[in-house]
C-alpha cells in the first residue's frame, strides 16, 4: 500500500508536534523544518484540525497544537482519515469506479480485508510511539 504525500505530511506534522505537545507551531516553521510546501501543509493542518486532532489559533502567538495527548491518537485512525478520499483500487471509488470485472471479481473482498488489516495494525500504535523532537522548531 502506498500512502499519499498528504498523509505523509500529516503524519510528519503530528510526530513533530508530539515532541512538544503543549507548544503551538506555525505552518511556516513546520513547512521550513519539514521542507514541504507551506500551502500544501496548510491544507493538511486544516484537515487535521477539522478532525479535532489539532487546535489552531490565528494571530500573534497563534499556530497549531495537538488537541489531545499523543497517547490518545491512534496511527491507523490518522491514516484512515487522511486517505479517506483515496480509493485503494478503482472499484473502491465512489460509485464503484470503472472496473469491468465488477461484480464478478473475487479480489475486491481480499483487498478490502487487507486494507482493514493495515489500518488495524497501525492502530496498535499511537502517536506517542513515533515522537520526533526537532531542535530547530
Amino acid at each position: 500500500m502506498r500512502l499519499t504525500s498528504f498523509t505523509d505530511f500529516g503524519l510528519r506534522v503530528l510526530m513533530c508536534m508530539a515532541g512538544q505537545p503543549t507548544r503551538a507551531f506555525t505552518t511556516a516553521e513546520l513547512a521550513r523544518e519539514l521542507r514541504v510546501s507551506r500551502h500544501h501543509l496548510a491544507k493538511v493542518i486544516s484537515r487535521l484540525a477539522a478532525a479535532n486532532l489539532l487546535v489552531t489559533r490565528r494571530g500573534g502567538g497563534g499556530g497549531a497544537m495537538l488537541a489531545r495527548a499523543p497517547e490518545a491518537i491512534r496511527l491507523g485512525d490518522v491514516v484512515a482519515l487522511l486517505e479517506a478520499d483515496q480509493a485503494l483500487v478503482d472499484c473502491f471509488a465512489a460509485g464503484g469506479g470503472t472496473c469491468t470485472l465488477t461484480p464478478h471479481c473475487r479480489l475486491r473482498g481480499r483487498l478490502a480485508e487487507a486494507e482493514a488489516a493495515f489500518i488495524a495494525d497501525l492502530n496498535r500504535g499511537t502517536l506517542a510511539d513515533c515522537v520526533i523532537r526537532l531542535d530547530g522548531v
